[in-house]
């Protein structure tokens, strides 16, 4: 692998974040921060992720052959709403300054996740795209049930990202509900051509930097599998988040906010507030590389567990090994 001529993975800093309230069952985000010859980039799979050269991948290319040129300079964003009680949702929603907005459901009762439907509708108005992520929590009769009665919350859903884990259970649901189905692109990878059978469970591909081998790659699977795409953090550091951004700048066409809003949604960062990416009417910057780590930061928010410090830098050495 040429890019360990370039990069000292064995410095590589390791992180861990808090998360203000769980997100997709998440309290806390760990990860490793790359720096290469030209920038940094972040290797953050989460446990169950056993794709780890493509993220390694995705954390090198910021540093070594760079992102693609973007075709716009800022990407609209839909604020994330996690599985938290109405009355936070709609808080989170005001705040955001978003005009669209992504609910998470499936963690708990459907009536609180139509009532969180709710609340973002009632803060965000009638005019505002409200999409709902159920990440791949429910069975297909869960799901049918359950997208009828939050798309009557909402008043109309935009889609509905990831109701099932599969991409047989994602293609039944999609013939039984009149609302768009998105999916992770990274379940429709490895079949095939890249984007694989995507086209056949989903109307929209939901692309994400880190699951997909970073923003060149993701670039060819959103060609490939020929639907409409829209870009999703995976709870990255705004180092992280700026890949996404990188994505959603060079995608020929971006019919829908990006979820790329959600450095807030941890209590902390890596990089200075100031370039910390928090939108800005409802919009982010997207930047030619991403802003360097701070060192302070990177020592308050370090890894000092050695059993969870070893189990990171050779989680890294297999990403290596096997790229």
């Amino acid at each position: 692998m040429v890019v360990q001529t370039l990069i000292d993975f064995d410095r590589a800093p390791v992180f861990t974040i808090p998360t203000v309230a769980a997100v997709g069952g998440l309290t806390v985000r760990e990860g490793m921060l790359i720096e290469g010859p030209q920038g940094w980039g972040e290797f953050s799979p989460p446990p169950q992720d056993r794709s780890l050269v493509r993220w390694l991948t995705a954390a090198t290319e910021p540093g070594t052959v760079g992102w693609p040129d973007p075709v716009r300079g800022r990407v609209p964003i839909a604020v994330t709403i996690p599985a938290v009680d109405a009355v936070r949702g709609q808080q989170i929603a005001v705040a955001s300054g978003c005009r669209s907005a992504a609910v998470e459901v499936g963690a708990g009762t459907l009536a609180d996740d139509v009532e969180r439907v709710q609340a973002a509708r009632d803060a965000l108005g009638p005019g505002a795209a409200l999409r709902c992520d159920a990440k791949g929590r429910w069975d297909p009769d869960t799901a049918v049930a359950a997208i009828v009665a939050l798309d009557r919350a909402a008043g109309g859903l935009e889609f509905v990202a990831q109701p099932c884990p599969t991409i047989d259970e994602l293609a039944e649901v999609r013939r039984r509900v009149e609302v768009p189905i998105a999916a992770a692109a990274s379940i429709g990878t490895g079949v095939g051509t890249p984007g694989g059978r995507l086209g056949e469970a989903a109307d929209i591909a939901v692309l994400a930097c880190g699951p997909l081998g970073g923003a060149r790659r993701a670039l060819r699977v959103a060609e490939a599998c020929g639907l409409p795409c829209t870009v999703a953090s995976t709870l990255e550091t705004t180092i992280g988040l700026a890949a996404g951004l990188a994505l959603a700048g060079a995608l020929p066409q971006l019919p829908y906010a990006c979820e790329l809003g959600t450095a807030g949604l941890l209590a902390g960062d890596v990089v200075a507030d100031s370039r910390s990416l928090v939108p800005v009417d409802g919009h982010l910057p997207v930047a030619p590389m991403p802003p360097a780590p701070r060192r302070d930061l990177l020592e308050r928010y370090a890894i000092t567990d050695p059993a969870r410090l070893t189990w990171w830098r050779e989680r890294l050495q297999a990403a290596i090994d096997a790229s």
